[in-house]
């Protein structure tokens, strides 16, 4: 096993990139899709499970974990890897968009993020440098900047304002990595800007200039839709090292991931396939399938017939509709781990068409499929 962090591009075919990102805990083939497992689990997911549908990394969330148990305590239980029974890689966010999208009360400032916890309403402020210590103290392999997420559409000077700010405080988490971090763990800058093709150069190139051994787009898949989040893509990339990893947070469907890998994306991550399957909803190759339907109360068909795997093809739609439409736990498990399957699947599928230069075509035929109704073919 290697003790640095390395990333190997293996091909491309056009911009889409077959590639490893090699850590001291194994390496993740990319196109690369991550579960998300935000309190030390993958909601409704046995971890096994998720290793055998073939996930190379979770990743982990710094803003719930430093809630609860306490990034502390993780770290005296040995750290996150141990505490949760996975010895793959590990990527932490670093809790920005958290503070965002749940904190009762906010204020930002240079120094920090100060929050109230959704939990208890505790007072707590987040700087870029506690971000970095509380990430070092979970032990993951990966780790984001602390950076400013606001929602979108929003005017020009605030964009501007929150990006300048990310970039700053980009600094001072690469300064705070040097200082808590240990041999082999890899830190990530995170591309802000908003909508603007300005500002996210300016981003871009600030963040290369402070030199990272990966880059992250964040800030977009906030509300703005798939055509702008495209367009900020198309955008963004080019001013990004080609020599290091590229990750887009929070996305998405799989659509998405697959316009994303075209423009150049490695890495991926979304809560998308588990919260999808607790509330019904399945994906499959011939598109989605919302199993609470009153369609599917007596359809003895599988979820996908051509599908090997257990979930897809052990269960007939006719009891998933029964166990989702009783509220029974069983019901969210099994579509959890189906959508957790499929999403592998589908970047396995992008890997060997990059591997094997059809990926365009696939594409094209792939997009195709995805927009059905979910009736086997």
């Amino acid at each position: 096993m290697t003790s640095e962090f390395k990333y190997r591009l293996i091909s491309q075919d056009g911009t889409a990139r077959l590639g490893e990102v090699i850590t001291p805990r194994g390496s993740i083939r990319t196109p690369a899709f991550m579960p998300v497992g935000t309190a030390a689990t993958v909601k409704a997911v046995y971890l096994d499970q998720v290793a055998d549908a073939g996930a190379d990394i979770l990743l982990g969330n710094t803003y719930h974990l430093m809630l609860r148990p306490g990034a502390e305590r993780i770290h005296r239980l040995g750290g996150l890897h141990k505490f949760m029974g996975w010895q793959k890689p590990i990527l932490t966010d670093s809790g920005g968009f958290q503070v965002m999208s749940l904190s009762k009360i906010r204020k930002m400032s240079e120094q920090g993020a100060q929050f109230q916890s959704h939990l208890d309403g505790t007072r707590i402020m987040l700087t870029p440098e506690r971000s970095i210590e509380i990430q070092c103290l979970l032990g993951s392999d990966i780790q984001m900047q602390l950076d400013e997420c606001i929602e979108l559409p929003a005017e020009f000077k605030e964009m501007e304002r929150a990006m300048e700010l990310s970039l700053r405080w980009a600094a001072r988490s690469k300064q705070a990595f040097a200082e808590y971090s240990a041999p082999g763990q890899a830190l990530f800058g995170i591309v802000q800007g908003g909508t603007d093709p300005i500002l996210r150069r300016r981003s871009a190139e600030g963040l290369v200039g402070i030199e990272f051994p990966g880059y992250s787009i964040g800030g977009l898949a906030v509300g703005e839709g798939q055509e702008i989040m495209l367009r900020v893509l198309d955008e963004t990339l080019p001013h990004l090292p080609e020599t290091k990893p590229r990750y887009l947070m929070g996305v998405g469907t799989p659509q998405d991931l697959i316009e994303s890998v075209a423009r150049g994306v490695d890495m991926f991550d979304c809560v998308m396939p588990t919260r999808s399957g607790r509330h019904g909803l399945a994906f499959t190759w011939n598109g989605r399938v919302n199993i609470k339907n009153a369609k599917h109360a007596e359809d003895n068909r599988p979820l996908d017939p051509e599908s090997t795997a257990p979930p897809f093809r052990d269960y007939s739609r006719a009891y998933l509709n029964h166990l989702l439409k009783s509220k029974e736990y069983l019901g969210a498990m099994i579509l959890s781990w189906a959508n957790t399957i499929f999403y592998q699947e589908l970047m396995a599928a992008m890997r060997n068409a990059i591997a094997e230069g059809r990926f365009a075509d696939w594409r094209t035929e792939t997009l195709a499929r995805l927009a059905g109704d979910g009736s086997p073919r």
